[in-house]
């Protein structure tokens, strides 16, 4: 038997997205290791290690700042180049930036006979953080991320379409041409199902699939289903995980709309700050005891997905005030194409 397989071919090298913050987080930290690795290296008193870790921070810590700071600025530019151009500007630029603050801070009149071993200093650094990023990078390669990917997005799959032809079985004798144009909507969203899942897609498609998702949970649930759509000043070109938002509203509801007798709304909003966006959904909240309590798989799902696609620059919050709960997503805005 063929068995399909996740392609493996390795993606290209590429420098670090110097722009994320859990980039420059990690790039403080490990130079940050790298001066204290040195300062117990040259110590030949113990009881002395805390100065001298102090003194050469106090070293360190100006030009890496700088550092940070230039290939923040020059992220986009350096991502344009050939992958050994780049390497060697980043390295060549942290050795002059640290030949330039030991010039700048040293004592005046003295020598500067130890600029060439900041300069190597500089570029060592350099040379060992991106070699780090490089382990990094290999060991999410995109083969596994994607094999990740796929296997989360495979445990959202069997609810979404167990529900959704339930929904439609209950129409079919009632409404049959509901039930066709239903079965027409179920086979879009089959269609969705059946991509790989593992690249972004743009926030208006995420919001086309909701609303016929909806839709589908409508035949079932009738009039008790109210859904407040506030999501005109986004940008639909806004690029987002495939399948974010669907689980989500899944467990809206499946929690907050079913173990209602009467009719409940679902909200969904969004809009743009600043160069992030921030989608909300609410949903009544019925207690932890009550309906169909405790499921957070899709929560967890969609925190792990964020974390591959946006480091530490999207995250997933959740509350319950005044009787609803309300799940809250933070990613930076990326634009994408418009289908």
């Amino acid at each position: 038997m063929q068995q399909m397989s996740i392609r493996q071919n390795p993606a290209p090298t590429r420098l670090p997205d110097f722009g994320n913050l859990g980039v420059m987080l990690r790039i403080l930290l490990a130079v940050n290791l790298l001066a204290l690795c040195a300062a117990l290296a040259r110590n030949a008193e113990f009881a002395r290690l805390p100065r001298e870790a102090v003194e050469l921070a106090a070293l360190v810590e100006p030009p890496l700042i700088a550092a940070v700071v230039l290939l923040y600025a020059s992220g986009r530019l350096l991502g344009r180049l050939p992958h050994a151009a780049a390497l060697a500007l980043v390295a060549a630029g942290s050795a002059l930036i640290a030949a330039l603050f030991y010039a700048l801070f040293s004592p005046p009149g003295q020598p500067l006979t130890g600029l060439p071993r900041a300069a190597l200093w500089g570029a060592a650094a350099a040379a060992a953080v991106l070699f780090y990023f490089d382990l990094r990078n290999r060991a999410f390669s995109p083969a596994l991320a994607e094999a990740r990917l796929m296997a989360l997005t495979a445990r959202i799959r069997p609810h979404f379409l167990f529900n959704s032809l339930n929904a439609v079985l209950g129409v079919i004798r009632s409404d049959p041409r509901r039930a066709e144009a239903a079965l027409e909507e179920l086979s879009d969203l089959f269609r969705v199902l059946m991509r790989e899942n593992q690249e972004l897609t743009t926030l208006g498609e995420e919001f086309a699939l909701c609303r016929q998702y909806l839709e589908l949970e409508r035949l079932r649930l009738g009039e008790r289903l109210q859904v407040a759509w506030d999501v005109e000043a986004c940008p639909q070109d806004a690029q987002v995980p495939p399948l974010m938002l669907q689980p989500l509203l899944e467990n809206a509801v499946y929690h907050g709309i079913e173990p209602s007798a009467q009719p409940a709304a679902v909200t969904v909003a969004a809009r743009r700050e600043g160069e992030a966006i921030r989608i909300a959904l609410s949903n009544p909240y019925h207690g932890e005891n009550a309906h169909h309590a405790g499921n957070r798989m899709a929560l967890d799902n969609i925190r792990e997905r964020l974390m591959l696609f946006y480091d530490l620059e999207a995250r997933l919050e959740t509350e319950t005030e005044d009787g609803l709960f309300r799940v809250t997503i933070r990613l930076p805005y990326r634009k994408g194409s418009v289908a």
